[in-house]
């Protein structure tokens, strides 16, 4: 999939890396599920992945139940999923998911970090040809699996590519052939890890030091922001993060 795929887990470690954010999104996630889908992850596909991807982030149990009786509860507000797309400083392109009960309130707050850093928001859908959406599954491999013959069986499922990382299988494909990947993993009985939709740049531009100093103070402001669920940015990894993949 190319250089833009190679940022992958180094930018995922640094967004996954303070746990309570992480907790804090994957909880939002499961009582939106919940409330749309119910409350049952044996008829609602979506939470059992949603299910696993809290035991992958070692989401304590209590969390996730936590979550789910705040989806059914009146109390529960109706939450959207918006999108904002901007550039940052030094022409770095960044595209920013939120989750929000109040889109007034998120796209001040968004708008404000952009400024705040030299960057400025942009209009709906004017980063969408930079970013390319996918499904992303993590599974664990079956002994003796043939990597080569099941990216050839899961193709008719939706199925683009596949590669080994760290002994977990990864697999991609288009976001609407979401369900599809999945009832075919969850039929064959592999074991998922994570599931999830994420976005890659299709290129990437280098800072220097001091300027991915200044563009990181804005990131981690958007990624502090309680309705922000994802932040995904041009920005090409550093020769530190690079070796942590290695």
């Amino acid at each position: 999939m190319g250089r833009a795929f190679e940022y992958r887990k180094a930018r995922k470690l640094k967004r996954w890396g303070n746990m309570s954010r992480t907790f804090t999104r994957i909880g939002k996630e499961i009582s939106i599920c919940v409330k749309e889908s119910g409350p049952d992850p044996s008829s609602n596909p979506r939470l059992r992945l949603l299910i696993q991807n809290a035991k992958a982030a070692n989401m304590p149990k209590e969390n996730v139940d936590r979550a789910i009786k705040k989806a059914v509860s009146k109390d529960f507000g109706d939450y959207k999923d918006m999108v904002y797309e901007g550039y940052g400083p030094f022409g770095i392109a960044i595209l920013v998911e939120t989750q929000t009960d109040n889109t007034t309130r998120t796209v001040a707050n968004v708008r404000s970090y952009f400024n705040r850093f030299g960057g400025s928001l942009g209009t709906t859908g004017s980063l969408s040809f930079i970013f390319e959406r996918k499904s992303v599954f993590k599974v664990t491999p079956k002994e003796g699996l043939d990597v080569e013959e099941l990216e050839l069986e899961m193709i008719d499922y939706g199925a683009e590519e596949m590669e080994l990382d760290d002994n977990e299988l990864v697999i991609y494909g288009q976001p609407e052939d979401f369900s599809r990947i999945q009832n075919y993993l969850e039929e064959h009985q592999f074991e998922i890890i994570s599931a999830e939709f994420e976005r890659f740049p299709n290129d990437t531009k280098e800072l220097e030091p001091e300027q991915r100093a200044t563009l990181d103070k804005l990131i981690e402001k958007l990624e502090d922001d309680e309705d922000v669920s994802n932040v995904y940015t041009t920005l090409a990894p550093s020769e530190d993060e690079e070796d942590e993949e290695a």
